[in-house]
């Protein structure tokens, strides 16, 4: 079948390689979401799997419309008995945008009520709607004047893992912070550390990674488990094979961070996901701790400035770079922000720089190069 993933935006090269090593096939790389084709337990294992999608779409029906009266007629045409049953209940999500809407939910209306004539039209019940919690939800999405129809197999999405029991003030999503670790190319061969780590989702899906723990294991459920031909033996396999992947980390993650609120809270979704021996949280300060580890990978989400910030980001960012430079040689040390004149302030030159959102905030993911020992004295470092 036919299967769309959907992401963040600037995540999805590393999604289409995770896909690529899921056994998908038929891949196209697209705006915030990779198309592919695969099998029912392709799509049941991504959902499982994935670290980096935020929902898994299977389209059912694409045409071209020149007018509203279109899309009525081009959804009514869906044989919608494959997929709802009418004692069940349904939603429509919408994004449009198309000269023929202007909103979202009049678009959705319109499939809804396609939705329901055409049970009427077989003499069969109308199903129900259901915003809150429907048994099928349907993604209706209108780019100028091509639709596309999808059954959303996912529902709750992706990011909301499952083992984050308390949050921090502005925390990162799971699916960008475990999509940064891809970008930094940390394989669980060398220690990695937060050293502003927040509530710990950055160290708690350096955790997953290392132990091959598929993130999907702390969810509840999933929109296709309500599906007509939901495969309940196939998903026992698909949960069976990645449990027999799992193992103990090769290597030492760490968190820190100033805050004693924070590192509870860490602890805590450490805990929920069976992580505590994986992951060290100590209480310091950035600046006047020295690495847990003589070399490794830094990441780090310092603030900036949107949700929370500091009375003067450029001076606090100079402290990031000079602490870098002078404690952190030997690292691959990585930098989300969202406030580009701050982030001069570190001082250093990126061997790498990616484009990504955290939330609606654009920021910049730079990664330095910190070298250490002959090399830096042979004069071969990029700071």
């Amino acid at each position: 079948m036919k299967l769309l993933a959907k992401t963040h935006y600037g995540l999805e090269q590393v999604l289409s390689d995770e896909l690529g090593k899921l056994g998908a096939a038929g891949i196209t790389i697209l705006n915030r979401a990779v198309a592919f084709e695969g099998s029912k337990q392709l799509l049941y294992s991504v959902n499982y799997r994935s670290r980096l999608a935020l929902s898994v779409l299977v389209p059912v029906s694409s045409f071209g419309i020149s007018g509203q009266k279109d899309l009525y007629n081009g959804a009514v045409a869906v044989e919608w008995d494959r997929y709802l049953d009418p004692r069940k209940t349904y939603a429509v999500t919408a994004v449009v945008n198309s000269p023929h809407f202007n909103h979202s939910g009049y678009a959705a209306l319109v499939v809804k009520d396609a939705i329901a004539d055409f049970f009427r039209r077989l003499t069969l019940p109308r199903p129900s709607v259901d915003a809150r919690d429907p048994d099928l939800l349907v993604n209706l999405h209108i780019s100028n004047e091509r639709v596309t129809i999808s059954l959303d197999s996912t529902v709750v999405p992706l990011y909301r893992r499952g083992y984050r029991q308390g949050r921090s003030e502005a925390p990162l999503s799971e699916v960008l912070a475990a999509g940064m670790i891809a970008l930094s190319g940390w394989g669980a061969d060398r220690p990695l550390t937060d050293g502003m780590c927040g509530s710990g989702t950055i160290v708690s899906e350096a955790g997953l990674m290392a132990c091959n723990i598929a993130p999907g294991k702390f969810r509840k459920s999933f929109g296709f488990m309500r599906w007509k031909d939901f495969d309940a033996a196939l998903f026992r396999s698909v949960r069976f094979e990645a449990e027999k992947r799992e193992r103990k980390s090769p290597v030492k993650i760490f968190g820190s961070d100033i805050s004693p609120e924070a590192c509870d809270t860490a602890r805590g979704n450490l805990k929920s996901a069976g992580l505590e021996d994986t992951v060290v949280i100590s209480g310091n300060d950035f600046f006047t701790t020295p690495p847990p580890a003589e070399e490794g990978t830094l990441i780090i989400n310092p603030p900036y400035g949107h949700r929370l910030g500091t009375d003067d980001m450029t001076e606090f960012y100079g402290r990031i770079g000079t602490t870098l430079k002078h404690s952190y040689e030997g690292y691959h040390a990585w930098i989300l922000s969202g406030d580009p004149v701050a982030l001069k302030q570190v001082a250093l030159k990126p061997f790498r720089k990616y484009d990504l959102l955290n939330g609606d905030i654009e920021c910049r993911f730079l990664g330095y190069e910190l070298y250490g020992g002959s090399r830096k004295r042979k004069g071969t470092d990029t700071l």
